[in-house]
């Protein structure tokens, strides 16, 4: 049956695998194990959370590795890899619009629920007069209604020092990439293996410097998760951002490797196309990011 699939529509049938349902199972207790840290069952969730992210990188790179080995046999032909580019396209959209909902509710608790808060709009008298007539509407949030339950930050965080520095590392890795995909047309592997773990290096300097970034705020700024709207809406999205730059590098390192034992030709190379879509996606996202976080 499967042999005259391939004949009648020209597509390879992969084999069964459990590759998907097994990752899917391990992000979701990945998950669970911080939503149990967050509920304050550190060693649990730290243990359930580390053990699952371990066991998820060796089942993800058993997966990959399989269809490395179908790529290097040559199961795929021209309709595999357009049906591959729409995939990541539709893939890619969906990050967008996972990204334009986080980006929403910033607005939204900007624009509309501190100035709620705050009285404006005929709220004057139900949350000025009755509920926090102490609150000043202001952003960033560092006087909360309730600063009781919620300690505020010394300060919120600005575009200047290691933002500002990672607006142009991540700048300078679109460049970097972009050298990478001219070498890799031109046939000249080894060159291009130097940009993508160039590239790569850039990222992991990021987020090296997103943790010092970090480290600085929760400790000198005590902008913590306790600390009200403003800082759970920081930490959510640009960690977040963070994690997308930490997949994309591990992604640019294996296309270098792969690089190197030249896996890709001037015409069949789309797992590099698809690593440096995702980057560039990593990149636009972050000036907007920037802007609207650290910036507005």
């Amino acid at each position: 049956m499967t042999n005259k699939i391939q004949e009648s529509s020209g597509y390879y049938v992969p084999h069964s695998s459990w590759w998907p349902f097994a990752t899917s199972i391990i992000l979701g207790l990945t998950m669970a194990g911080f939503a149990e840290m967050l509920h304050g069952h550190m060693w649990f969730g730290a243990l359930l959370s580390a053990s699952s992210f371990f066991i998820g990188v060796y089942v993800i790179g058993r997966w990959f590795k399989d269809v490395v080995t179908e790529s290097l046999a040559k199961l795929y032909n021209q309709k595999m890899y357009q049906t591959f580019r729409m995939g990541m396209i539709w893939f890619i959209f969906s990050e967008c619009c996972f990204f334009a909902g986080l980006l929403a509710a910033l607005i939204y608790i900007r624009l509309v629920s501190v100035p709620m808060l705050g009285g404006a709009e005929g709220y004057h008298i139900s949350t000025r007069e009755f509920l926090y007539p102490e609150f000043q509407a202001q952003w960033p949030l560092l006087d909360n209604p309730v600063n009781t339950s919620f300690h505020p930050p010394i300060a919120g965080v600005g575009p200047w020092g290691w933002p500002l520095i990672n607006t142009a590392i991540l700048l300078i890795s679109a460049l970097t990439l972009t050298f990478a995909h001219h070498f890799l047309l031109k046939g000249k592997n080894k060159i291009t293996a130097f940009f993508i773990f160039l590239t790569s290096l850039l990222g992991s300097i990021f987020l090296v410097g997103q943790a010092i970034e970090y480290l600085h705020a929760y400790e000198a700024l005590k902008l913590t998760l306790g600390s009200g709207v403003y800082a759970s809406i920081f930490y959510f999205i640009t960690g977040f951002h963070g994690l997308h730059v930490l997949i994309g590098t591990i992604f640019l390192f294996i296309i270098g490797i792969r690089l190197l034992k030249n896996h890709f030709t001037t015409e069949s190379h789309f797992a590099f196309e698809a690593a440096a879509w995702y980057w560039h996606f990593v990149d636009m996202v972050w000036w907007c990011v920037f802007v609207m976080i650290y910036c507005l």
